[in-house]
């Protein structure tokens, strides 16, 4: 017989040439990965004018610590090893998930939530496939839960309930894949137009819909630079538009001029008949409406589609979106299926029936002041955040309306994983969410400003120039700190 403390197997790899293993935790103790090269000839590490490739570190190699699957034993049935194998395997990861999760600061998910109430759902395969608003043959779905969330978001952004489709997806990318689609059938031979700051998502799904696609440049701040943007129109005169607004940039939280973009159409002759703009917004299309004097997303403009992520600020446990459009454009894509008793204009079959019962506790249970209240809440610690940077002495840009704060990246790569920051150039940011307490902000600081005396601690070596990124009123390298 196998015995449990067997079944815990050593999970090797060669590290420099030797054989290292971690039984109590499961995981290889490894050096900081290899670095590979950039495809997009980013600026240089220094911060200096020249254009040069940027090495890129990629994270580990999870084969080096993944969990093997095993068939059972003849007698597990009697000994009940796997299964205190397995238990010992979730706890000891159940303690990795709270470990890592006091140190989330660069990505923008809401890690505040409680979901007990819903746990006597998760017994039950709730699937939501083809259409929310048609019910299928298949009967355990949470198609009333996933409208009621559709006609909230609806209400948000000032569109009738019978002028309207959309669905609730299974993540943003999603989101923008459906939106850019929707654009592409409404104009098969349109153009894809997004600034390059958008998410990498959107350019996925011009290389997955075979568009042309025009980058257009971008403002210090990150949002699309409308110059460009009319220069790229005038040269496609004769060829529709189909739009990217950026409602938050992914690096620097920018939110495009909607406004603006619709102008510059207007003025290089394009007629609303002729373009067709998709609004990602991620994570800021669900605070910029609970921000004051911050302009409005809505179906009253000329816009075909918005989507929003609903694991970000929301705060879901697993990823999801909402995806709306207008009724009147979806029937190019809706297609019936007899097989569901059903139509489909979903970009998957099956999706997650659970995730609407989540958004639908949330949205009952915080209502529009209870976003509001979370969204000044962000928006002051973000702006708590960059100040002390400021005043340490580091780099670093807050754009108006949002909770994004971009700095200098930091130098060890060891640092930036234990944050799980994320970095682009010579920045990172920290996305401020509602789960991010003052008190972890300042644990955060203090370990960032010891680090860069350790870092710097030798005259020659600097930290980088960031005016190039964020402006030079925003760097604190020492040439600009000496300007300033």
């Amino acid at each position: 017989m196998v015995g449990t403390s067997a079944r815990i197997e050593s999970i090797s790899s060669a590290v420099n040439g030797k054989e290292v293993t971690d039984v109590r935790f499961g995981v290889v103790p490894e050096p900081v990965p290899a670095v590979v090269k950039s495809e997009d000839g980013a600026a240089a590490v220094n911060g200096g004018p020249e254009e040069q490739k940027r090495e890129i570190v990629l994270g580990r190699n999870i084969h080096t610590s993944s969990f093997s699957v095993t068939e059972p034993d003849a007698d597990d049935d009697s000994t009940g090893d796997k299964e205190a194998y397995m238990a010992s395997v979730l706890a000891r990861y159940r303690k990795t998930l709270t470990d890592r999760t006091k140190y989330h600061l660069g990505y923008p998910y809401n890690l505040d939530f409680d979901y007990g109430a819903l746990t006597q759902l998760q017994h039950f395969s709730i699937n939501n496939l083809g259409d929310p608003f048609i019910e299928s043959n298949y009967g355990v779905h949470s198609r009333q839960f996933e409208v009621g969330v559709l006609d909230w978001f609806a209400r948000l952004w000032d569109i009738e309930k019978d002028e309207y489709w959309g669905y609730i997806t299974n993540c943003g990318t999603e989101g923008n894949l459906h939106g850019i689609l929707v654009g592409r059938e409404v104009f098969p031979e349109g153009i894809l137009y997004a600034s390059k700051e958008s998410h990498y998502s959107v350019f996925k799904a011009a290389r997955m819909y075979r568009m042309e696609c025009e980058k257009v440049g971008t403002l210090l701040t990150g949002e699309i630079d409308c110059a460009d943007f009319k220069v790229k129109l005038l040269a496609n005169k004769d060829k529709p538009a189909i739009i990217n607004v950026n409602i938050g940039t992914t690096v620097k939280g920018a939110v495009d001029d909607l406004d603006l973009v619709i102008k510059t159409l207007e003025d290089c002759g394009f007629s609303h008949d002729r373009f067709y703009i998709h609004c990602d917004g991620a994570l800021f299309g669900l605070m910029m409406p609970f921000v004051k004097r911050a302009p409005k997303v809505t179906f009253k403009k000329p816009i075909g589609s918005v989507s929003v992520s609903g694991h970000k600020f929301v705060g879901c446990p697993m990823p999801c979106g909402v995806q709306l459009t207008r009724l009147e454009h979806i029937n190019a894509l809706s297609r019936n299926v007899e097989y569901l008793a059903s139509r489909d204009a979903t970009i998957m079959g099956s999706r997650n029936g659970h995730a609407p019962l989540f958004l639908w506790y949330t949205l009952n249970r915080k209502g529009y002041k209870g976003f509001q209240k979370e969204v000044q809440k962000c928006l002051r610690n973000a702006h708590y955040l960059k100040d002390r940077l400021i005043s340490a002495g580091i780099s670093a840009m807050l754009n108006e309306l949002s909770s994004t704060v971009v700095f200098e990246r930091p130098k060890d790569e060891e640092f930036v994983r234990k944050w799980q920051l994320a970095c682009e150039r010579n920045m990172a940011h920290v996305v401020v969410m509602p789960s991010v307490t003052v008190d972890k902000l300042d644990h955060f600081l203090d370990e960032l400003v010891k680090a860069r005396s350790i870092w710097y601690k030798d005259e020659n070596v600097k930290p980088p120039c960031l005016a190039s990124d964020i402006g030079r009123g925003n760097c604190c390298c020492p040439q600009h700190r000496v300007i300033s």
